[in-house]
């Protein structure tokens, strides 16, 4: 299925909604959290009109699922389903949480989870996979929790901090998912 459209998923303590060019100052805030930043391996700085760009390209794109993570009406970070690959069923899943008191907490975990969930029953992916470095243990946990297997690693793929760190590539299959949910 190309695009069912991007609802609305309910968690059981979290809600995940599709960014819109409103979520720009929150997202921005966001991407000044440099622990936010170590994690997902990013050095680029952002200007906030580059995130007003951004929220508003995600928030009318048919090719992609930008999710706000939400408690209590509260965005505090984003799971986003791209790099769809149509022919072979397939795409790439991302999380971050900016706000350090929601880390630690599951929540990651369960907006993983309804992702997905929503990316393999409803959009019809057959693989989802994801990158995590080497100084995350806390992510591949919680990436392991949801059903991801380890398959690879990129040695040497970031230079932070004077220092060379891998990455382990992870995915899910859908006949995977399929047998942990029965």
């Amino acid at each position: 299925m190309r695009n069912p459209g991007k609802p609305v998923l309910h968690g059981e303590r979290i809600t995940l909604r599709p960014v819109t060019a409103d979520d720009a100052d929150v997202m921005f805030a966001g991407l000044e959290d440099e622990e936010s930043n170590r994690l997902t391996g990013t050095h680029e700085i952002f200007t906030a009109k580059r995130v007003e760009k951004h929220c508003a390209m995600v928030a009318a794109a048919e090719d992609r699922w930008d999710y706000a993570i939400e408690i209590n009406g509260k965005m505090v970070g984003e799971v986003v389903l791209n790099e769809i690959d149509w022919d072979n069923r397939s795409a790439n899943i991302r999380i971050v949480i900016w706000e350090p008191a929601s880390r630690n907490t599951g929540l990651g975990t369960e907006a993983m989870r309804l992702l997905t969930k929503f990316g393999i029953e409803e959009v019809g992916l057959h693989r989802i996979e994801l990158g995590v470095y080497a100084f995350n243990p806390r992510a591949i946990r919680s990436y392991e929790k949801v059903g991801y297997k380890l398959e690879g690693t990129r040695r040497d793929a970031l230079y932070w901090d004077g220092e060379w760190i891998d990455s382990f590539t992870m995915a899910v299959l859908a006949p995977e998912w399929e047998a942990s949910a029965a």
